[in-house]
This record gives C-alpha cells, sequence and structure tokens, in this order.
C-alpha cells in the first residue's frame, strides 16, 4: 500500500485479491474505495470525508490523471485500475460469491444480464435497488439483514462519489462479513444504458472527463469545477511536502 495526496493506495490487481481474500478470512466486513478525481478534491475539503476514505481498506486507482501526478511529483510509475475494470476482472475470475446493490432495477436488470455473460453464477446473486434518498436515510440494518442473509463475499456499490463511500462506512458495521467496493458508474457502463464509459482512444488521451460531461453535464460541470479550483493547490501542497523531505535526506547525508 502506497500513500498519496493524503490516500492509501493499491494498484496492483493480485495485490487487491489478495487483500480480499485476507478481509475475508476475518469476522466483519471491510470497505474499498475506487478514487477519482472526485474522491481526491473532496477528501481535501471535508474532514468528515477523509476520515471515511483513511478508514477504507485502500483506494484503488481510478484516475487516469493520478498517475500522472505522481509521476510528476514522486518519478515513480503507478498504473489506473479503473472501478470498471475492476468490476469486470472480479465477476470473470468467478472467485466469489456477489451482491450488486444501488441504481436503477433498470440498470440492474441489464446489468445482470450483461455480467451473466461473463459468469454464468451472476445468474443466482443479489441485484438490489436502493432508494433515492440522504445517505442518512438509508435503513442500513434493513439493508444489511438482507446481505447477510444472502452471504456474498464481494458487495458492488453504485452509489456515486461522494455518497457512496459515505454509504460503505455507514453499512459496514451492520455487516457480518464481506468486503464492499464502490464502483461509481460501472454499473451503467456494463449495463450498457443511461451512460456509456468514452472511447478507449479518449481513455488512453485523458479525455474521458469531456465525454462525462457530454453525457450529463448537469452532474459533471459541478464536479470539474471542484475539480479543477482544488487541484491546482493539492498538487503545490504535494510537491513542496516532497521537495522538503529530498532537501532533508541530502543535508542529513552531507551531515
Amino acid at each position: 500500500m502506497e500513500n498519496y495526496f493524503g490516500i492509501n493506495y493499491e494498484f496492483d490487481y493480485d495485490t487487491v485479491l489478495y487483500r480480499i481474500d485476507e478481509r475475508l478470512k476475518r469476522e466483519g466486513s471491510g470497505y474499498i474505495c475506487v478514487s477519482d478525481g472526485v474522491i481526491l478534491n473532496t477528501v481535501h475539503r471535508s474532514g468528515e470525508y477523509r476520515r471515511v476514505v483513511q478508514d477504507s481498506m485502500f483506494c484503488v486507482c481510478d484516475s487516469s490523471y493520478i498517475p500522472l501526478y505522481i509521476k510528476w511529483i514522486y518519478k515513480n510509475e503507478r498504473p489506473q485500475l479503473s472501478g470498471t475494470e475492476l468490476t469486470k476482472r472480479i465477476v470473470e475470475s468467478r472467485r466469489y460469491r456477489m451482491a450488486f446493490i444501488g441504481g436503477s432495477q433498470k440498470v440492474l436488470d441489464k446489468l445482470q444480464q450483461n455480467l451473466a455473460a461473463l459468469n454464468p453464477d451472476v445468474e443466482g446473486m443479489l441485484f438490489m435497488e436502493l432508494p433515492f434518498c440522504h445517505v442518512a436515510d438509508f435503513d442500513y440494518e434493513g439493508i444489511a439483514d438482507r446481505l447477510n442473509a444472502d452471504k456474498p463475499d464481494v458487495i458492488f456499490v453504485s452509489l456515486g462519489a461522494p455518497k457512496q463511500e459515505l454509504f460503505m462506512n455507514c453499512l459496514a458495521p451492520y455487516m457480518h462479513r464481506g468486503v464492499l467496493i464502490a464502483v461509481g458508474a460501472a454499473f451503467k457502463f456494463h449495463a450498457g444504458i443511461e451512460e456509456r464509459r468514452a472511447p478507449q482512444w479518449m481513455v488512453r488521451n485523458h479525455l474521458e472527463w469531456l465525454f462525462r460531461i457530454w453525457q450529463d453535464p448537469r452532474k459533471q460541470i459541478p464536479r470539474c469545477f471542484w475539480i479543477v479550483r482544488t487541484t491546482p493547490g493539492i498538487l503545490f501542497h504535494e510537491w513542496n511536502v516532497v521537495r522538503h523531505d529530498r532537501n532533508a535526506r541530502l543535508k542529513s547525508k552531507f551531515h
């Protein structure tokens, strides 16, 4: 696990599975955040949200920009592992019993149909619609009762950031076991309705945000506004910390 910008990341898919397997050996549950630009800027604007993200098992790097920032500041090469790709690879592995919660019933029905083509076991798994409400108003005990009865290993959660991270933090204490993973728009992408993922050429060239704005400007423009407003300060602070650490190490080396 590596810490960048105040967030604990795992970048390797096999290590993610290992950490999930280790958590499943113990009672209780944990949760994994899928960190994009929204999570990065919200962590630095909200102390409560920072605590929620820091209480997670770890984050995976959903943003194509965060690896660029890490390379610029730390000179380290790190890969992106999107929530959409992580969902697909876990489903294809046929390694876990899973549950899928959040999103509309229309999306969930199509999601189940499409994922069953990757893993036929999905047909017998739980797909649960959640009500549209404030994060404080969910019936966490009731939701956990359904999940505990179904006994999934991995529970994918799709409510959008930052709501889904707060949701997982509230739900986890009621869970007997399992690992919750917040995957944002991955349900819609895999269902192929309401939203589509950007073409690969846009993803490769760090232009997925433009495609998302085109699809849902009302939701995405405010998100991008906060990212543009806060990211330069976050990067400058991180660069300054790294610079001071390097200078301190150099001084200690020659004294």
